[in-house]
Protein backbone atom coordinates (compact mmCIF):
# COMPACT_ATOMS: atom_id res chain seq x y z
CA UNK A 1 0.00 0.00 0.00
CA UNK A 2 1.14 3.61 -1.10
CA UNK A 3 1.63 6.03 2.16
CA UNK A 4 1.50 9.60 2.48
CA UNK A 5 3.97 11.42 3.59
CA UNK A 6 3.32 14.14 6.27
CA UNK A 7 4.92 17.03 8.06
CA UNK A 8 6.71 15.72 10.66
CA UNK A 9 7.02 16.20 14.61
CA UNK A 10 8.68 15.30 17.28
CA UNK A 11 5.63 13.06 18.18
CA UNK A 12 5.07 11.37 14.87
CA UNK A 13 6.81 9.34 12.23
CA UNK A 14 7.26 10.22 8.96
CA UNK A 15 4.78 8.30 7.38
CA UNK A 16 1.22 7.45 7.94
CA UNK A 17 -1.63 5.70 6.64
CA UNK A 18 -5.13 6.95 6.45
CA UNK A 19 -5.88 3.64 8.54
CA UNK A 20 -3.54 4.67 11.04
CA UNK A 21 -4.05 8.24 11.40
CA UNK A 22 -8.08 6.92 12.36
CA UNK A 23 -6.84 4.89 15.24
CA UNK A 24 -4.33 7.79 16.70
CA UNK A 25 -6.73 9.39 19.59
CA UNK A 26 -7.78 12.74 18.90
CA UNK A 27 -4.86 14.66 20.95
CA UNK A 28 -2.51 13.12 18.60
CA UNK A 29 -4.64 13.76 15.49
CA UNK A 30 -4.25 17.58 16.01
CA UNK A 31 -0.28 16.93 15.31
CA UNK A 32 -1.10 16.11 11.50
CA UNK A 33 -1.38 18.41 9.24
CA UNK A 34 -4.25 16.59 7.01
CA UNK A 35 -4.57 13.06 5.54
CA UNK A 36 -4.27 11.66 2.17
CA UNK A 37 -5.44 13.69 -0.65
CA UNK A 38 -6.64 11.03 -2.34
CA UNK A 39 -9.03 10.85 0.37
CA UNK A 40 -10.30 13.90 -0.28
CA UNK A 41 -11.56 13.97 -4.23
CA UNK A 42 -14.85 12.89 -5.41
CA UNK A 43 -13.60 9.43 -7.13
CA UNK A 44 -13.35 9.43 -10.67
CA UNK A 45 -16.07 6.31 -10.47
CA UNK A 46 -18.51 8.64 -8.98
CA UNK A 47 -17.73 11.73 -11.74
CA UNK A 48 -18.43 9.77 -14.72
CA UNK A 49 -21.42 8.71 -13.16
CA UNK A 50 -22.96 12.01 -12.48
CA UNK A 51 -21.53 13.36 -16.15
CA UNK A 52 -23.69 9.93 -17.54
CA UNK A 53 -26.81 10.42 -14.86
CA UNK A 54 -26.77 14.50 -16.64
CA UNK A 55 -26.99 13.06 -20.45
CA UNK A 56 -29.72 10.92 -19.45
CA UNK A 57 -31.86 13.49 -17.82
CA UNK A 58 -31.38 15.33 -21.07
CA UNK A 59 -32.88 12.66 -22.75
CA UNK A 60 -35.56 12.13 -20.34
CA UNK A 61 -36.72 15.66 -20.20
CA UNK A 62 -36.94 15.65 -23.82
CA UNK A 63 -38.79 12.08 -24.27
CA UNK A 64 -41.79 13.67 -21.59
CA UNK A 65 -41.80 16.41 -24.44
CA UNK A 66 -41.77 14.60 -27.41
CA UNK A 67 -43.61 11.25 -27.72
CA UNK A 68 -41.99 10.87 -31.22
CA UNK A 69 -38.49 11.18 -30.02
CA UNK A 70 -39.51 9.31 -26.74
CA UNK A 71 -40.74 6.23 -29.22
CA UNK A 72 -37.51 6.56 -31.37
CA UNK A 73 -35.34 6.50 -27.99
CA UNK A 74 -37.37 3.60 -26.32
CA UNK A 75 -37.34 1.43 -29.98
CA UNK A 76 -33.88 1.75 -30.74
CA UNK A 77 -31.38 3.06 -27.86
CA UNK A 78 -33.52 1.54 -25.16
CA UNK A 79 -34.15 -1.83 -27.25
CA UNK A 80 -30.13 -2.07 -27.58
CA UNK A 81 -29.68 -1.65 -23.93
CA UNK A 82 -32.54 -3.90 -22.74
CA UNK A 83 -31.23 -6.29 -25.04
CA UNK A 84 -27.67 -6.18 -24.13
CA UNK A 85 -28.89 -6.52 -20.24
CA UNK A 86 -30.63 -9.52 -20.86
CA UNK A 87 -27.99 -11.78 -22.75
CA UNK A 88 -25.33 -10.41 -20.09
CA UNK A 89 -27.71 -12.02 -17.35
CA UNK A 90 -28.86 -14.84 -19.19
CA UNK A 91 -25.88 -16.56 -18.21
CA UNK A 92 -26.64 -16.60 -14.58
CA UNK A 93 -29.22 -19.29 -13.94
CA UNK A 94 -30.51 -17.32 -10.69
CA UNK A 95 -31.92 -14.02 -10.67
CA UNK A 96 -29.23 -11.77 -10.19
CA UNK A 97 -31.44 -8.92 -9.66
CA UNK A 98 -32.76 -10.97 -6.60
CA UNK A 99 -29.04 -11.50 -5.26
CA UNK A 100 -28.46 -7.60 -5.52
CA UNK A 101 -31.19 -7.11 -3.60
CA UNK A 102 -30.24 -9.26 -1.23
CA UNK A 103 -26.98 -8.35 -0.82
CA UNK A 104 -27.85 -4.18 -0.49
CA UNK A 105 -28.40 -4.09 3.11
CA UNK A 106 -25.48 -5.60 4.43
CA UNK A 107 -23.25 -4.22 1.77
CA UNK A 108 -24.60 -0.69 2.95
CA UNK A 109 -24.08 -1.71 6.61
CA UNK A 110 -20.28 -2.85 5.67
CA UNK A 111 -19.72 0.78 3.49
CA UNK A 112 -21.14 3.23 6.06
CA UNK A 113 -19.00 1.52 9.17
CA UNK A 114 -15.90 2.02 6.59
CA UNK A 115 -16.75 5.63 5.68
CA UNK A 116 -17.20 6.37 9.30
CA UNK A 117 -13.97 4.98 10.66
CA UNK A 118 -11.63 5.88 7.88
CA UNK A 119 -13.21 8.67 5.55
CA UNK A 120 -14.83 10.81 8.29
CA UNK A 121 -12.32 12.85 9.34
CA UNK A 122 -12.73 16.13 7.30
CA UNK A 123 -16.24 17.05 5.80
CA UNK A 124 -14.39 16.82 2.24
CA UNK A 125 -13.73 12.89 3.31
CA UNK A 126 -17.29 12.50 3.94
CA UNK A 127 -18.45 14.19 0.73
CA UNK A 128 -16.37 11.94 -1.29
CA UNK A 129 -17.82 8.92 0.77
CA UNK A 130 -21.25 9.87 0.17
CA UNK A 131 -20.74 10.49 -3.22
CA UNK A 132 -20.29 7.00 -4.35
CA UNK A 133 -23.50 5.71 -3.28
CA UNK A 134 -25.13 8.76 -4.58
CA UNK A 135 -23.20 7.75 -7.79
CA UNK A 136 -24.70 4.25 -7.49
CA UNK A 137 -28.30 5.81 -7.31
CA UNK A 138 -27.40 7.82 -10.73
CA UNK A 139 -26.63 4.85 -12.33
CA UNK A 140 -29.79 3.05 -11.84
CA UNK A 141 -31.32 5.82 -12.89
CA UNK A 142 -29.25 6.14 -15.76
CA UNK A 143 -30.08 2.46 -16.64
CA UNK A 144 -33.84 2.94 -16.16
CA UNK A 145 -33.86 6.23 -18.41
CA UNK A 146 -31.36 3.97 -20.99
CA UNK A 147 -33.53 0.82 -21.14
CA UNK A 148 -37.36 1.23 -19.41
CA UNK A 149 -38.10 5.17 -18.49
CA UNK A 150 -38.99 6.57 -21.83
CA UNK A 151 -41.21 3.74 -22.96
CA UNK A 152 -43.63 5.27 -20.78
CA UNK A 153 -43.84 8.56 -23.03
CA UNK A 154 -44.44 7.08 -26.03
CA UNK A 155 -47.45 7.14 -27.73
CA UNK A 156 -50.07 4.91 -26.94
CA UNK A 157 -50.54 1.05 -27.63
CA UNK A 158 -54.04 1.99 -28.92
CA UNK A 159 -52.40 4.16 -31.72
CA UNK A 160 -49.80 1.78 -32.63
CA UNK A 161 -52.61 -1.27 -33.34
CA UNK A 162 -55.11 1.58 -34.70
CA UNK A 163 -58.14 0.55 -31.78
CA UNK A 164 -60.86 1.66 -32.39
CA UNK A 165 -61.92 4.02 -29.63
CA UNK A 166 -65.34 3.63 -27.93
CA UNK A 167 -67.13 4.26 -24.88
CA UNK A 168 -67.37 0.93 -22.03
CA UNK A 169 -70.54 -0.04 -21.37
CA UNK A 170 -72.62 -2.60 -19.65
CA UNK A 171 -73.36 -4.26 -22.79
CA UNK A 172 -70.00 -4.65 -24.56
CA UNK A 173 -68.44 -5.32 -21.27
CA UNK A 174 -70.66 -8.42 -20.73
CA UNK A 175 -70.19 -9.01 -24.78
CA UNK A 176 -66.41 -9.25 -24.01
CA UNK A 177 -67.00 -11.17 -21.33
CA UNK A 178 -69.19 -13.69 -22.66
CA UNK A 179 -66.69 -14.02 -25.28
CA UNK A 180 -63.97 -15.07 -22.76
CA UNK A 181 -66.25 -17.50 -21.26
CA UNK A 182 -66.48 -19.12 -24.66
CA UNK A 183 -63.33 -19.68 -25.39
CA UNK A 184 -61.99 -20.79 -21.51
CA UNK A 185 -65.30 -23.34 -21.91
CA UNK A 186 -63.85 -24.24 -24.99
CA UNK A 187 -59.97 -25.12 -23.33
CA UNK A 188 -61.00 -26.62 -20.47
CA UNK A 189 -61.50 -29.56 -21.66
CA UNK A 190 -57.94 -30.24 -22.79
CA UNK A 191 -56.73 -29.08 -19.17
CA UNK A 192 -56.11 -31.37 -16.25
CA UNK A 193 -56.69 -30.28 -12.89
CA UNK A 194 -55.67 -31.56 -9.60
CA UNK A 195 -57.48 -32.32 -6.51
CA UNK A 196 -57.17 -28.64 -5.26
CA UNK A 197 -58.96 -27.35 -8.09
CA UNK A 198 -56.09 -25.93 -9.36
CA UNK A 199 -55.17 -26.05 -13.33
CA UNK A 200 -51.79 -28.18 -13.97
CA UNK A 201 -49.00 -26.81 -16.25
CA UNK A 202 -48.37 -29.25 -18.45
CA UNK A 203 -44.30 -28.91 -18.83
CA UNK A 204 -41.42 -27.17 -17.03
CA UNK A 205 -40.80 -23.44 -16.56
CA UNK A 206 -37.54 -23.65 -18.80
CA UNK A 207 -40.26 -25.13 -21.29
CA UNK A 208 -42.82 -22.49 -20.71
CA UNK A 209 -40.37 -19.79 -21.25
CA UNK A 210 -39.66 -21.45 -24.89
CA UNK A 211 -43.21 -20.92 -25.71
CA UNK A 212 -43.55 -18.22 -25.19
CA UNK A 213 -40.39 -16.93 -26.73
CA UNK A 214 -42.18 -18.87 -30.17
CA UNK A 215 -45.37 -16.88 -29.34
CA UNK A 216 -43.77 -13.75 -29.28
CA UNK A 217 -41.89 -14.79 -32.50
CA UNK A 218 -45.17 -15.23 -33.83
CA UNK A 219 -46.77 -11.92 -32.68
CA UNK A 220 -43.50 -9.90 -34.13
CA UNK A 221 -43.68 -11.26 -37.16
CA UNK A 222 -47.28 -9.38 -38.05
CA UNK A 223 -46.82 -7.05 -35.48
CA UNK A 224 -43.29 -4.16 -35.66
CA UNK A 225 -44.03 -1.89 -32.84
CA UNK A 226 -41.82 -3.94 -30.57
CA UNK A 227 -39.55 -6.92 -31.37
CA UNK A 228 -38.36 -10.44 -30.17
CA UNK A 229 -35.30 -11.88 -28.94
CA UNK A 230 -34.36 -14.78 -26.62
CA UNK A 231 -34.20 -14.78 -22.83
CA UNK A 232 -34.01 -16.22 -19.65
CA UNK A 233 -37.29 -16.07 -17.33
CA UNK A 234 -35.51 -16.50 -14.04
CA UNK A 235 -37.88 -17.77 -10.89
CA UNK A 236 -37.91 -16.38 -7.77
CA UNK A 237 -35.95 -17.93 -4.47
CA UNK A 238 -37.56 -15.86 -2.14
CA UNK A 239 -40.87 -16.67 -3.96
CA UNK A 240 -43.13 -17.04 -0.63
CA UNK A 241 -42.10 -13.12 0.76
CA UNK A 242 -42.68 -11.44 -2.60
CA UNK A 243 -46.67 -13.03 -2.40
CA UNK A 244 -46.86 -10.99 0.96
CA UNK A 245 -45.52 -7.72 -1.59
CA UNK A 246 -49.05 -9.15 -3.73
CA UNK A 247 -45.94 -9.15 -6.67
CA UNK A 248 -46.25 -11.77 -9.13
CA UNK A 249 -43.75 -10.76 -11.76
CA UNK A 250 -41.10 -7.65 -11.73
CA UNK A 251 -38.97 -6.58 -14.60
CA UNK A 252 -35.86 -5.07 -13.16
CA UNK A 253 -34.63 -2.47 -15.14
CA UNK A 254 -30.88 -2.99 -13.88
CA UNK A 255 -30.16 -5.87 -14.69
CA UNK A 256 -32.89 -6.64 -17.48
CA UNK A 257 -34.30 -9.55 -15.91
CA UNK A 258 -37.89 -10.53 -16.02
CA UNK A 259 -38.43 -12.33 -12.55
CA UNK A 260 -41.43 -14.48 -11.54
CA UNK A 261 -43.16 -15.55 -8.44
CA UNK A 262 -43.23 -19.25 -8.36
CA UNK A 263 -45.27 -20.00 -5.20
CA UNK A 264 -48.89 -18.75 -7.15
CA UNK A 265 -51.03 -21.20 -8.56
CA UNK A 266 -49.88 -22.34 -12.16
CA UNK A 267 -52.88 -20.82 -14.17
CA UNK A 268 -51.59 -17.09 -12.99
CA UNK A 269 -47.60 -17.90 -13.87
CA UNK A 270 -47.93 -17.84 -18.04
CA UNK A 271 -49.36 -14.66 -18.34
CA UNK A 272 -47.42 -12.92 -15.81
CA UNK A 273 -44.52 -14.22 -17.49
CA UNK A 274 -45.66 -12.95 -20.83
CA UNK A 275 -46.57 -10.05 -19.30
CA UNK A 276 -42.70 -9.07 -17.79
CA UNK A 277 -41.48 -10.00 -20.89
CA UNK A 278 -43.49 -7.33 -22.35
CA UNK A 279 -41.94 -4.93 -20.50
CA UNK A 280 -38.22 -6.56 -21.11
CA UNK A 281 -39.16 -5.91 -24.93
CA UNK A 282 -39.69 -1.82 -23.97
CA UNK A 283 -43.48 -1.86 -23.26
CA UNK A 284 -43.56 0.18 -20.22
CA UNK A 285 -47.36 1.17 -19.14
CA UNK A 286 -48.81 -1.86 -17.44
CA UNK A 287 -52.33 -2.11 -19.07
CA UNK A 288 -50.16 -2.37 -22.63
CA UNK A 289 -48.22 -4.77 -20.69
CA UNK A 290 -51.14 -6.61 -20.00
CA UNK A 291 -52.29 -6.11 -23.81
CA UNK A 292 -49.08 -7.29 -25.03
CA UNK A 293 -49.18 -10.27 -22.92
CA UNK A 294 -52.84 -11.70 -24.14
CA UNK A 295 -51.84 -10.70 -27.58
CA UNK A 296 -48.92 -12.70 -27.86
CA UNK A 297 -50.38 -16.14 -25.39
CA UNK A 298 -53.55 -16.01 -27.75
CA UNK A 299 -50.56 -16.92 -30.82
CA UNK A 300 -49.22 -19.69 -29.00
CA UNK A 301 -49.66 -23.33 -29.83
CA UNK A 302 -50.24 -24.41 -26.51
CA UNK A 303 -53.79 -24.65 -25.22
CA UNK A 304 -52.58 -24.49 -21.61
CA UNK A 305 -51.36 -20.97 -22.16
CA UNK A 306 -53.94 -19.95 -23.76
CA UNK A 307 -56.28 -21.06 -21.42
CA UNK A 308 -54.46 -18.96 -18.66
CA UNK A 309 -54.73 -15.89 -20.94
CA UNK A 310 -57.99 -16.12 -20.91
CA UNK A 311 -58.87 -16.52 -17.55
CA UNK A 312 -56.80 -14.24 -16.56
CA UNK A 313 -58.11 -11.72 -18.91
CA UNK A 314 -61.88 -12.43 -17.93
CA UNK A 315 -60.94 -11.94 -14.08
CA UNK A 316 -60.24 -8.13 -15.18
CA UNK A 317 -62.97 -7.96 -17.64
CA UNK A 318 -65.62 -9.34 -15.04
CA UNK A 319 -64.51 -7.21 -11.57
CA UNK A 320 -65.50 -4.32 -14.01
CA UNK A 321 -68.52 -5.68 -15.47
CA UNK A 322 -69.25 -6.36 -11.25
CA UNK A 323 -68.50 -3.03 -10.44
CA UNK A 324 -71.05 -1.74 -13.50
CA UNK A 325 -73.78 -4.09 -13.18
CA UNK A 326 -73.56 -6.70 -10.87
CA UNK A 327 -76.43 -9.35 -12.53
CA UNK A 328 -74.96 -9.26 -15.51
CA UNK A 329 -71.93 -10.44 -14.06
CA UNK A 330 -73.96 -13.05 -12.17
CA UNK A 331 -75.06 -13.72 -15.84
CA UNK A 332 -72.14 -14.56 -17.26
CA UNK A 333 -70.56 -15.89 -14.48
CA UNK A 334 -73.49 -18.41 -14.75
CA UNK A 335 -72.01 -19.58 -17.95
CA UNK A 336 -67.97 -20.39 -16.66
CA UNK A 337 -67.75 -23.94 -16.34
CA UNK A 338 -67.61 -25.42 -13.47
CA UNK A 339 -63.50 -26.83 -12.82
CA UNK A 340 -62.56 -23.01 -14.04
CA UNK A 341 -65.10 -21.29 -11.56
CA UNK A 342 -63.84 -24.29 -8.42
CA UNK A 343 -60.11 -22.54 -9.31
CA UNK A 344 -60.98 -19.42 -9.04
CA UNK A 345 -62.69 -20.53 -5.83
CA UNK A 346 -59.11 -22.14 -4.66
CA UNK A 347 -57.30 -18.97 -5.92
CA UNK A 348 -59.66 -16.91 -3.02
CA UNK A 349 -58.70 -19.19 -0.63
CA UNK A 350 -54.88 -19.47 -1.76
CA UNK A 351 -54.68 -15.99 -1.44
CA UNK A 352 -56.79 -15.84 1.97
CA UNK A 353 -53.07 -15.42 3.86
CA UNK A 354 -51.34 -12.75 2.03
CA UNK A 355 -54.35 -10.84 1.63
CA UNK A 356 -53.88 -7.68 4.71
CA UNK A 357 -50.52 -7.95 4.91
CA UNK A 358 -48.57 -4.74 5.88
CA UNK A 359 -45.84 -5.57 3.09
CA UNK A 360 -48.06 -5.23 0.30
CA UNK A 361 -49.72 -1.92 1.57
CA UNK A 362 -46.12 -0.22 1.93
CA UNK A 363 -45.29 -2.12 -1.77
CA UNK A 364 -48.62 -1.12 -3.19
CA UNK A 365 -48.20 2.73 -1.68
CA UNK A 366 -44.84 2.73 -3.15
CA UNK A 367 -45.50 1.50 -6.78
CA UNK A 368 -48.53 3.34 -7.36
CA UNK A 369 -46.37 6.29 -6.32
CA UNK A 370 -43.52 5.13 -9.09
CA UNK A 371 -46.33 4.73 -11.61
CA UNK A 372 -48.06 8.20 -11.14
CA UNK A 373 -44.38 9.95 -11.86
CA UNK A 374 -44.02 7.92 -15.11
CA UNK A 375 -47.69 10.08 -16.14
CA UNK A 376 -49.79 6.77 -15.69
CA UNK A 377 -52.98 6.51 -13.33
CA UNK A 378 -51.55 4.56 -10.83
CA UNK A 379 -51.98 1.17 -9.62
CA UNK A 380 -55.78 1.16 -11.59
CA UNK A 381 -53.78 1.20 -14.44
CA UNK A 382 -53.34 -2.40 -14.50
CA UNK A 383 -56.87 -2.09 -14.76
CA UNK A 384 -57.43 0.06 -17.75
CA UNK A 385 -56.34 -3.18 -19.76
CA UNK A 386 -60.45 -3.73 -19.86
CA UNK A 387 -60.72 -0.91 -22.19
CA UNK A 388 -57.70 -2.33 -24.58
CA UNK A 389 -59.74 -5.40 -24.33
CA UNK A 390 -62.47 -4.32 -25.38
CA UNK A 391 -61.39 -2.08 -27.72
CA UNK A 392 -59.59 -4.71 -29.23
CA UNK A 393 -62.86 -7.16 -29.58
CA UNK A 394 -64.42 -4.18 -31.17
CA UNK A 395 -61.77 -3.96 -33.77
CA UNK A 396 -62.39 -7.50 -34.50
CA UNK A 397 -65.81 -7.24 -34.94
CA UNK A 398 -66.59 -9.45 -31.50
CA UNK A 399 -68.45 -6.85 -29.32
CA UNK A 400 -70.68 -3.77 -30.79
Amino acid sequence: MKKHKQIQTEETPDYITAKEFCELPPDEQKNWQGVPARYERVPLFSKIAFAIAGICLIFYVIAIISPSFADFFNFYIGGAFRFIAAKLTNIFPFSLAEFFLISVIPLAVCYIIFAMRHRSQTWKMVISSLSVPVALVALIFSSFVLTLGTGYRTPTLEEKLDFEQIEITKENLYQTAEHLVSNINALSHEIDFDEDGFSIMPYSFDEMNKKLLDAYDKYCEKNDHIYTFDSNLKPVLLSEGMSYLHTLGVYTFFTGESNINISFPDYTTPYTAAHELAHQRGIAREDEANMIAFLVCMESDDAYIRYCAYVNMYEYVANALYRTDADLYFKVRGKLNMQTRTEQAAYSEFFEKYQDSGASKVSSAVNDTYLKVQGTEGEISYDLVVELTVAYYKTQGIVE
